[in-house]
């Protein structure tokens, strides 16, 4: 699997995020099932690279649940009330 660029983690849904992550993790898994079986990895550089997109990709996960959420408040909120003026 090819690693993800910033750009394309940016024009992800939150159901395309957690389906990347989900391969990632499997992946890394399996490298490290390799490698714990005593076979040397074929790139040992690529554990680090998945490591950190999968980070990437759980970063941009809780931001825009965060954005959700606020959204959700904003629109919670009641609107203030006019302040009555005296005649």
């Amino acid at each position: 699997m090819a690693i993800i660029k910033k750009t394309e983690i940016k024009g992800m849904d939150l159901k395309t995020i957690e389906k990347k992550i989900e391969e990632l993790k499997r992946e890394l898994m399996k490298i490290n099932a390799k490698k714990s079986a005593g076979a040397s990895p074929e790139n040992s550089g690529k554990i680090k690279e998945i490591k950190r997109t999968v980070a990437r990709l759980l970063t941009k996960k809780r931001e825009s649940m965060s954005a959700e959420s606020v959204k959700e408040t904003v629109e919670v909120l009641p609107k203030p009330k006019e302040a009555k003026k005296k005649a």
